[in-house]
């Protein structure tokens, strides 16, 4: 509890329902790499939990969503070059140092492909071992929500991005039918989450970008028509289960979808990118009290940049809108690009 008397989901609930909380809530995730620099710089531990270091308030709790985990296996090592078939079928190939990975194979190849998929049980308790953990771990230093992805991305780790790109315009009935099924498994996973974390009363985050910067990767005829019944169907059954919340993180610039979002039952969003044209404070005036916000800080420019001065002027606007509820700010990420006093 903090001095002011809110514990971290307190003060995480006021804001979500619209309510003065003693501060403004925080949410941030952070990379390895800037642990590693406040490491140096500041002279931490090097197992220092930097949610806790720098009292954030939310955090999220995934279980493992894959339809196919029990499948996972190693194909080949030679030390330099690994080649997996991953949980969600996909065969990928990675170089020993690198970031990224190759894509060379996908679980649906073709649309026949969608009568023969069988996915390992939602209710397996090897998806939920690090996801109860955690939630045991953070309860208490956090408000902890449980996680869930969303149709549009998870269909395209089954499907390949480019392809299920293809079939939204070529094929829609196709992508519509892959996409439920997709969105009928995470209905199950996310329904068992909330049992298992006992989250009801946080709720839960659909985690599913599916916009670049400037637009959605689909249009808004091509999203009502595929992906639209699917959200209102997941939010619809975790409102039944009694999650308090349904929050939507998805990158990019969304806005051309929010009305539909918020219609079906979203009452969350993150993480608002000033990049991708998003103005938290005009959002806010927008949507009021049906849409709690959570973001807005830049992390491609502002806060690697600065100077000091700007990132408050950015910040400004957002403490005002949140000052009686309804935001809940933060940068999203927080990578070694950004100067580890400008996020102080």
């Amino acid at each position: 509890m903090s001095e002011s008397g809110m514990t971290p989901k307190q003060r995480v609930l006021a804001a979500m329902a619209h309510r003065r909380p003693d501060r403004l809530p925080t949410f941030d995730s952070f990379w390895v790499e800037f642990r590693d620099l406040l490491v140096r710089q500041r002279g931490l531990s090097p197992d220092t939990d930097l949610a806790t270091h720098f009292a954030i308030d939310v955090r999220i709790a995934a279980a493992d969503e894959t339809p196919f985990p029990t499948r996972v296996e190693v194909l080949a090592d030679d030390g330099h070059t690994r080649r997996v078939r991953d949980g969600w079928g996909r065969t990928t190939e990675s170089i020993r140092g690198a970031f990224f990975s190759r894509e060379l194979d996908v679980a649906v190849r073709r649309p026949a492909d969608l009568e023969r998929l069988e996915f390992d049980a939602p209710r397996l308790d090897q998806r939920y071992r690090g996801f109860v953990a955690n939630v045991g771990e953070w309860t208490g230093r956090h408000c902890v929500f449980a996680k869930i992805g969303g149709p549009y991305l998870r269909t395209c780790f089954l499907r390949g991005e480019v392809n299920f790109l293809t079939d939204i315009a070529a094929d829609p009935a196709f992508a519509r039918a892959l996409a439920d099924r997709v969105a009928d498994h995470l209905i199950e996973i996310g329904i068992e989450s909330l049992r298992r974390g006992q989250l009801h009363d946080t709720g839960l985050w659909i985690y599913d970008d599916m916009g670049n910067n400037r637009q959605p990767m689909m249009s808004p005829a091509a999203f009502a028509r595929i992906f639209l019944p699917a959200y209102a169907r997941m939010v619809a059954a975790f409102r039944r289960e009694g999650a308090a919340h349904v929050v939507l993180h998805s990158d990019g610039n969304v806005q051309p979808l929010l009305d539909m979002l918020v219609d079906a039952g979203i009452d969350g969003l993150n993480p608002l990118e000033p990049r991708a044209g998003f103005d938290l404070p005009s959002v806010h005036r927008r949507y009021g009290q049906r849409l709690a916000l959570i973001g807005g800080m830049c992390n491609s420019r502002v806060l690697p940049q600065g100077p000091v001065d700007a990132i408050e002027a950015q910040a400004r606007p957002i403490v005002a809108a949140g000052r009686d509820g309804g935001v809940i700010i933060g940068a999203h990420s927080i990578g070694p690009d950004i100067p580890v006093r400008h996020y102080e």
